[in-house]
């Protein structure tokens, strides 16, 4: 089940175009132009018979026709126009004008080039060959020509370039794709887009790599900020305006709007307080997905990573007490994680104080009830608090000196029967950033909540299957999904979490997944659907009771998804009202400096709820409100998950998901005693 669908990776071909001038189209042949070249058709030639002689009838008369003109020609008195100083271009033939893809058809994919990850692709202006920018066996990406045959034929002549002790990190061409720019090692080379430029400046400059450096040490950009603040907020306005799903601009006067916040943007002093201002205006739409964020912010760290660094407080990614009776940090929790799905994604999850983390170095994890008394040699008592010993930490080994209470003394078991007794222990560790730690407790927070569902279930009687999505966005949501939804699709009941759901577009494979049906079932000699054979058909069609989990953080696609279970009956929903953004966007209309207000683009409707779907401004509202008591769910207890179980207890009581019965005994093919004796079968038999 960990692969249970088709996949088709996403693939770009090359194509080329050839483009054939007039008067070679006259003597083109196409017979030997499909025949002739490298790609031999083979038997498919008795296909082309009619096409042949319709074209060599064509050819006939406007061979007959040229003829009488250059007679007529020749006859008339001749007028020589003056000279053209600029070449006049080929006029290209675009094939028959009654058939509109006879010139596209011309296109042939370059089949050779080798399947790869691939970044960058340019052809310079006067050569056909092809610059790629291709990932190496190293991970790094290092830039490769290829040289093509003439044509018809796809054959080409690789030529990887690489630099000595270099590393490929940015390439472009200029907005008038008159230059080329490569950057190693932060050393930007420029050149012009030619053959001869590639050649001189690139490929016989590998070894020492100095030819047309640009000085970008001295590079300053002078930006008088009153004025770029005015372009900003205009642009944002325009913006806003163009690309806005609804061309009334929700008969808001939106040239009013931008006079009316105008005068606040002289009076900006920062960039922050510019937001401030370009929130205000954008509200006037009254639009859930109107975000404003992104710029150029003043940096008091200067943009310095180690600076930044420095002021992080890293974590042990468990919860810790301060005990003054220890003189130190009791572990109250270290958060485990899904060990099923572990790495996630490509990363490990675990604490640092897990055994899962040390055991790799040779050390013993520390378990609930251990405490913590010295980080770096200092006393955890010394400071305030202990992660203050831990700032700038992040990914840096550090030495904790640890009273192994509950995990197994070093020392031996006599000496642990008296509290002054236990020898702080060191232990060697690396501490968590911020985000690293905060995936950490989510994902503990979601294999918690996926085994409470089940014991909850186990208890009353059923089998049920739980995912949480933290977001309807690619990877993420697509492989949360997945995880979640294949090993437990024969379920009787499946609550999908939707809860601080923060959008994405996957919803419509996800409710193409649960509309599957079952029609039909399997059974094999020795197994069935019951004891691990095949279930049923459509493959991993859900056959249960579905109940979807929603609050007011579930937003934008999370929202869409659990309106299309509820309008499509596939469902009900407990919790309450979700976020409210029902018109949906891309977020590409950019500001010059990298900023950003939103634009909501896209109206989504249908015949039953209008503009909005009821979801913009109003939200999804659940079938059963229940609301999550903050203290209790701080506590571990979660009112709406428990709502569920209850919900899908009495659902199944009413509609139980039971398998449909053996259809009895198999036919019987014997040939009977009475139909031997039959006057229609001969004494030999037949």
């Amino acid at each position: 089940t960990r692969a249970p669908q088709p996949f088709f990776g996403k693939r770009t071909l090359v194509y080329a175009l050839p483009l054939i001038s007039k008067e070679d189209e006259m003597s083109r042949n196409p017979y030997e132009e499909v025949y002739g070249g490298s790609f031999v058709g083979g038997g498919a030639a008795e296909l082309m018979i009619d096409h042949l002689n319709a074209w060599n009838e064509e050819v006939s008369k406007l061979s007959e026709q040229n003829e009488t003109a250059t007679d007529v020609e020749q006859n008339e008195a001749s007028f020589e126009p003056p000279p053209n100083s600029f070449p006049s271009d080929i006029e290209i033939s675009f094939g028959d004008q009654s058939d509109t893809m006879a010139f596209s058809r011309r296109a042939y994919v370059i089949s050779e080039i080798p399947v790869g990850e691939y970044i960058f692709l340019h052809q310079l202006i006067d050569d056909a060959s092809l610059i790629l920018c291709a990932k190496s066996n190293t991970g790094m990406y290092e830039v490769v020509t290829y040289a093509f045959g003439s044509f018809p034929g796809n054959s080409i002549e690789e030529m990887p370039i690489q630099f000595v002790n270099k590393e490929l990190q940015n390439f472009g061409v200029s907005s008038d794709r008159k230059y080329v720019y490569f950057t190693y090692s932060g050393q930007t080379k420029v050149f012009g887009n030619n053959a001869a430029d590639f050649m001189k400046y690139l490929v016989q400059d590998t070894a020492e790599y100095t030819k047309n450096i640009v000085d970008t040490d001295r590079w300053v950009l002078n930006v008088w900020p009153k004025l770029e603040y005015q372009q900003l907020y205009s642009d944002a306005w325009r913006m806003l305006r163009d690309y806005y799903y609804d061309p009334n601009m929700g008969n808001v006067d939106w040239n009013m709007m931008h006079d009316r916040y105008l005068p606040l943007v002289a009076r900006c002093g920062r960039r922050e307080e510019l937001d401030d201002v370009l929130k205000q205006m954008a509200a006037e739409l009254s639009a859930l997905h109107v975000f404003v964020y992104g710029g150029e912010y003043n940096d008091p760290l200067h943009g310095n990573i180690n600076l930044r660094l420095a002021n992080q407080v890293a974590s042990l990614g468990a919860v810790l007490e301060r005990s003054a009776e220890w003189g130190g940090y009791i572990v109250k929790e270290i958060p485990e994680v899904d060990p099923d799905f572990n790495p996630l994604d490509g990363r490990m999850i675990y604490s640092p104080l897990s055994d899962k983390t040390l055991k790799l170095t040779g050390q013993r994890g520390l378990l609930e009830g251990d405490v913590i008394v010295g980080v770096n040699g200092e006393a955890a008592m010394a400071v305030p608090d202990i992660h203050m010993l831990f700032r700038g930490m992040a990914g840096r080994s550090i030495r904790l000196d640890v009273l192994r209470i509950k995990s197994q003394s070093s020392f031996g078991r006599d000496r642990r029967m008296v509290k002054d007794a236990y020898i702080p222990e060191p232990v060697i560790v690396v501490p968590l950033g911020p985000d690293a730690t905060e995936n950490l407790r989510y994902a503990a927070w979601e294999w918690k909540t996926r085994n409470k569902a089940k014991e909850l279930a186990k208890e009353q009687g059923f089998s049920v299957g739980y995912m949480h999505l933290r977001s309807m966005s690619g990877a993420e949501g697509e492989d949360s999904f997945v995880r979640g939804f294949y090993p437990d699709f024969d379920k009787q009941g499946l609550i999908v979490d939707v809860r601080h759901n923060h959008g994405g577009n996957i919803d419509s494979w996800l409710l193409d997944v649960l509309q599957r049906k079952a029609w039909m079932y399997w059974q094999g000699r020795a197994t069935n659907v019951t004891t691990g054979g095949l279930g049923w058909d459509e493959q991993f069609a859900f056959r249960g009771h579905l109940v979807i989990l929603i609050d007011e953080k579930t937003s934008s696609d999370g929202e869409g998804f659990s309106r299309g279970v509820s309008e499509l009956g596939l469902g009900k929903l407990v919790g309450t009202r979700t976020w409210g953004g029902g018109i949906w966007l891309s977020s590409d209309n950019k500001l010059v400096d990298g900023g950003i207000a939103t634009a909501p683009e896209y109206g989504t409707y249908n015949a039953k709820l209008g503009w909005g779907l009821g979801i913009e401004q109003m939200g999804v509202e659940p079938d059963i409100v229940i609301d999550n008591d903050p203290r209790e769910t701080f506590d571990g207890k979660d009112r709406q998950l428990e709502e569920a179980i209850t919900v899908l207890k009495n659902w199944l009581e009413g509609e139980p998901i039971v398998l449909p019965k053996n259809p009895g005994p198999h036919r019987d093919m014997a040939l009977r005693k009475e139909v031997q004796g039959c006057a229609a079968v001969g004494d030999d038999g037949k």
